[in-house]
């Protein structure tokens, strides 16, 4: 039997996984981009911040939903994974409107930022996971982009940022789709959990209301049955019976 404190489903962990550390870069890339580049006053910041930070706080919450609901957490996780694709259109937007070039998705300076993860392994003595880095560590891979005097150098890098997030977000919800598919739901889990205890409890704990096998009958000494009074003042409550009934009338209370 699980202690009390256990759950039946894991939840939590979101902060080492890469796509949340990843939105978190966005949201502050964004943050400062917006602070740096745009108008404060102008209705396109609140939607681009909120955008940012929608993708990194519905990962973190559906990652806590995950205790009680998969399908919650499958829900938030494609509410980040929108509102990341709002964000690209947003910076997108951004560049077109004033004639910035963007970076070829396989060109030369996306590959370069998309290839940092792998050249800071690479430089390392005793390689190990990006997702051990903390958040300023891990900013200072990409603060030659993220902190450039040019805002289409800026707004490219958080491109390649978000292309990256959603593609692990998108592997995220087909792992979680699967999930669902084969395990099923919380809901489930629980009914199998008690089906399990009830096992459990009906085999190592025995009956403390019924004796091992039915009575002799008082009256006749023929086999007896258990059986539920209809009416009465005992009606709802179990007794012995005799199984020549009506023939007998014998019964034992239980």
């Amino acid at each position: 039997m699980k202690p009390p404190h256990s759950k039946l489903r894991p939840s939590g962990g979101y902060r080492r996984t890469a796509s949340f550390q990843t939105t978190t870069l966005i949201y502050d890339a964004t943050i400062q981009f917006c602070e740096r580049f745009l108008d404060p006053r102008s209705r396109t910041v609140d939607q681009m911040v909120q955008a940012a930070r929608s993708g990194r706080q519905n990962i973190a919450e559906g990652s806590r939903a995950a205790a009680t609901s998969s399908q919650t957490e499958l829900r938030l996780v494609n509410v980040a994974r929108a509102s990341l694709e709002e964000l690209l259109l947003d910076f997108e937007d951004y560049l077109r409107h004033r004639k910035l070039p963007q970076w070829e998705m396989d060109g030369p300076e996306a590959t370069h930022v998309r290839a940092v993860p792998r050249a800071w392994r690479k430089n390392r003595a005793n390689p190990s996971d990006l997702t051990d880095l903390n958040n300023a560590e891990r900013w200072a891979l990409y603060a030659h982009w993220l902190e450039h005097d040019t805002p289409a150098v800026r707004a490219n890098a958080i491109l390649c940022l978000i292309h990256q997030a959603n593609f692990l977000l998108d592997r995220q919800i087909a792992a979680l789709e699967a999930a669902f598919v084969h395990d099923g739901g919380y809901s489930e889990h629980l009914a199998t959990e008690r089906l399990r205890h009830r096992r459990r409890t009906d085999q190592t704990e025995p009956s403390n209301t019924t004796p091992a096998k039915p009575p002799a009958c008082p009256q006749c000494g023929g086999l007896m049955a258990q059986r539920t009074a209809k009416s009465g003042p005992k009606a709802g409550t179990s007794f012995w019976g005799c199984a020549h009934y009506p023939d007998c009338k014998g019964t034992v209370e239980i």
